[in-house]
């Protein structure tokens, strides 16, 4: 077991002590910061990966395969590394974490994202840090400094301004979807930045996905059969990209920046993943970004600085 775990150490997915962020040494901060910060540019291609995917699969067939997929890696790195099944005190946050990341939130975007643009599906995500503290505040009892909070609130007001206006500020069917994808995922997000600190990010996301191995199988191969597959190159991209890099490859990164620097401050590094989704939907998807984004760019990466800065 000794020589197990010197050998997850040197691959970099060793397991992360129970110590407190404010604990840890400034080089562990640093390095949390930098895997949360992978872990948001990997989430931000996300809805341009969706919108590729919608191009070749139906809405429920991309959610369930991408789930598979993702759980056959996860899954393949669990026994190559004879990871032991996790304590059963741990399973309830395993599948709050399954419902929310793995399942909910995938399912609810990509069905809002049928008729919505990516512009106005990042709505979500500049909701998203926001809604993760406060879910944060109440689960694991953290108290965040009014300085983080005035940071963290000016940071979402300017999200939501530049990304409504980017879908000119018209509502559509398509927002009780999202918010109810913001939900879920916060709470998804919470427990999985929870359960990292007993054990590895990787470890969390890998069994999240194995556990909804019975769900996605079968749901799997009842949306091919009702739903036409015309593959083609963005496709397959698209598919491959959120299965592998958002769903777990992303994840992994994430939980474990979360787990040295905390949840609320991890969370607010995702007020700059609208913005990358925006730039990644110019480049990927030919969609126009208006002169406000620099300003509100500017004014996003001010309050990233502030939060992080900020002493809870």
């Amino acid at each position: 077991m000794r020589a197990q775990s010197s050998a997850i150490d040197r691959i970099g997915i060793a397991v992360n002590t129970p110590r407190t962020p404010e604990q840890g040494p400034p080089a562990d901060r640093r390095s949390g910061t930098l895997q949360a910060a992978l872990g948001v540019t990997a989430f931000s291609l996300t809805f341009p990966a969706t919108a590729w995917g919608l191009e070749g699969f139906g809405p429920w067939s991309l959610v369930a395969v991408r789930s598979v997929l993702a759980a056959v890696i996860a899954g393949s790195c669990l026994l190559a590394l004879r990871v032991p099944v996790p304590a059963r005190r741990h399973w309830a946050g395993l599948a709050v974490v399954a419902a929310g990341v793995v399942l909910g939130f995938p399912l609810l975007t990509t069905l809002a994202l049928q008729t919505s643009t990516t512009a106005h599906a990042a709505v979500v995500v500049g909701l998203l840090p926001l809604t993760t503290a406060l879910l944060s505040a109440l689960r694991t009892g953290a108290r965040p400094s009014r300085t983080f909070w005035g940071a963290a609130l000016a940071g979402a007001a300017a999200v939501i301004v530049f990304t409504v206006q980017q879908s000119g500020g018209a509502l559509s069917s398509a927002d009780a979807y999202l918010f109810g994808a913001l939900l879920i995922c916060a709470a998804g997000y919470t427990e999985g930045g929870r359960l990292a600190r007993t054990m590895p990010g990787w470890q969390v996301i890998g069994w999240a996905l194995v556990l909804c191995l019975p769900l996605s199988v079968p749901g799997a191969l009842v949306a091919l059969s009702y739903e036409p597959v015309h593959l083609s190159a963005h496709g397959v991209a698209g598919l491959l990209w959120v299965a592998a890099g958002s769903q777990f490859l992303g994840l992994v990164v994430w939980y474990r920046g979360m787990a040295a620097i905390g949840i609320p401050k991890a969370s607010q590094l995702q007020l700059a993943q609208p913005l990358l989704t925006l730039v990644w939907s110019v480049l990927l998807l030919g969609e126009q970004l208006t002169p406000a984004a620099p300003l509100t760019a500017a004014a996003v990466l001010i309050c990233i600085a502030l939060t992080q800065r900020a002493r809870g």
